[in-house]
């Protein structure tokens, strides 16, 4: 297992320089294994030298284990150990601001009472208004019940709150979005339906996130149906751009067409669900689908939940049966959003010369990424240490930049669609390699240009009706 900066912790030394010297120290750390990052003095006194020593490492264990070696270094007295990642997120990750002064009584007069009654009864009157003169038309409420967190599984809402947490900052960095988190502690697909619907004047838009299939389909359709705010499953939607994205710059490498492929997605929940839909609507004609009882087929549904049935129809034109290993050989395309190691590197040797290979369950991948990569020609994941990371903050900060700009009402799959040529558009055709057919995270190009498609998009489809900026007046 690789050092992650996930694990990386800094740990506070005194050092006796008169029997143990600096090099020394570190070159005890690096031989468990741990990538030294930083070696920063903090106070320095006649040969005896506090050290703040960090270090990026495999897990937690690793990170005792280094504790114990530096409390049994002969001139070496541990006083500290701090896991960065915990730090990271002591006190939660983000916070409010006015972005209104407020240093004087008119500033307060203006900003809450008397004044801000002139700007109630505004909105009261013509409800439309909260768009130009409330937190409404920038803000997104990031809504979860916990059920079904990263790889977590269901861990309840207390302990998805700091993933929803990460989501907003996300959505602020990347899109300029304001987004909050909302936590329910609830499974009720009902009550979640009734809470978000409640919240709903506050929100220009609803990100729905971690929540398990199949609660999600009903809890996501019924919100669009009723809600007059775009509403987003991330995990769905998010997911499926960015798989459809890097899809398109692979199949360039390997010189295929999307229509022609034959596409095998292991896991037809909530992800798999909205994959394989999209690309369906890219132009894909030849995908077989794989939950935990083998292929989905339309001629074997019996006793298969709604949205289960209507995936196995409208897909598997050959009516192929049998297991995920089965089904590989001779395929194009794997996509894996399911559970880690179901496949050996020998599995991808049967698929097609050109193979493309997505093993992106987290943490640990479908198949081994460097394995695969021996029989594929392209190979992605969801992490971020090896290339071509799938990762969902392509997707979501500029998909919303784009609807809350354009003020619609709802999300098309051609809006999704767009979203993903977009982000794969970003990347010139000289540029593609079998490393690098997807932007990374911190590429400032991606938001804006999802953005820009999406406002595109949506030129014709229902837009809010919000009073020009000359009519807030009251």
């Amino acid at each position: 297992m690789r050092t992650s900066p996930s694990y990386t912790a800094s740990y506070r030394v005194e050092i006796d320089e008169a029997k143990l010297s600096i090099g020394s120290l570190v070159e005890a750390v690096s031989k468990t294994g741990a990538q030294v990052r930083g070696l920063d003095v903090a106070d320095s006194n006649r040969g005896r030298m506090v050290l703040d020593l960090t270090c990026d490492l495999r897990d937690s264990e690793h990170r005792r284990e280094v504790r114990n070696l530096l409390k049994g270094l002969v001139g070496v007295t541990l006083s500290s150990t701090a896991d960065q990642t915990f730090l990271a997120h002591v006190g939660g990750k983000i916070e409010i601001n006015s972005k209104v002064p407020l240093r004087n009584r008119d500033d307060l007069s203006r900003a809450y009472t008397p004044g801000v009654a002139r700007v109630c009864t505004a909105i009261h009157d013509v409800p439309q208004k909260a768009h130009l003169l409330t937190i409404k038309a920038n803000t997104v409420a990031v809504v979860s019940d916990g059920t079904a967190v990263l790889g977590l599984g269901d861990i309840g809402p207390e302990a998805a709150l700091p993933v929803m947490e990460g989501k907003a900052a996300l959505f602020k960095e990347f899109g300029g979005v304001d987004a909050w988190p909302v936590v329910l502690d609830t499974k009720d697909t009902e009550e979640i339906i009734s809470i978000v619907k409640a919240i709903a004047p506050a929100y220009g838009g609803i990100n729905l996130e971690d929540i398990s299939a199949p609660r999600c389909f009903e809890i996501e359709e019924r919100l669009r149906a009723e809600l007059d705010i775009p509403v987003f499953h991330d995990d769905q939607h998010g997911t499926a751009i960015v798989v459809l994205s890097a899809l398109i710059n692979a199949l360039k490498i390997v010189n295929k067409k999307i229509e022609d492929v034959r596409i095998v997605v292991s896991g037809v929940g909530a992800a798999g669900n909205a994959i394989i839909r999209l690309l369906l609507a890219q132009g894909a004609k030849d995908i077989v689908g794989y939950g935990r009882t083998g292929a989905l087929a339309a001629d074997d549904t019996e006793g298969m939940h709604p949205s289960r049935k209507a995936l196995a129809e409208a897909t598997n034109p050959r009516l192929v049966h049998g297991n995920l290993k089965e089904g590989l050989k001779d395929a194009d395309v794997f996509i894996g959003v399911s559970h880690g190691d179901i496949l050996d590197p020998g599995d991808i040797a049967t698929m097609a010369d050109g193979a493309i290979v997505f093993a992106l369950a987290n943490p640990t991948p479908e198949v081994d990424p460097i394995g695969a990569g021996e029989y594929a020609a392209v190979v992605a994941t969801g992490r971020s240490d090896y290339p071509n990371q799938i990762n969902n903050v392509l997707a979501f900060p500029g998909l919303f930049r784009g609807l809350l700009d354009a003020k619609v009402k709802e999300i098309t799959t051609e809006v999704l669609r767009v979203a993903a040529v977009a982000i794969a558009d970003v990347i010139e055709e000289e540029e593609l390699s079998s490393s690098y057919i997807i932007p990374g995270v911190f590429d400032g190009r991606v938001a804006p240009a999802v953005s820009r498609a999406v406002r595109t998009a949506v030129r014709d489809l229902p837009t809010l009706n919000i009073p020009v900026q000359e009519d807030i007046d009251a």
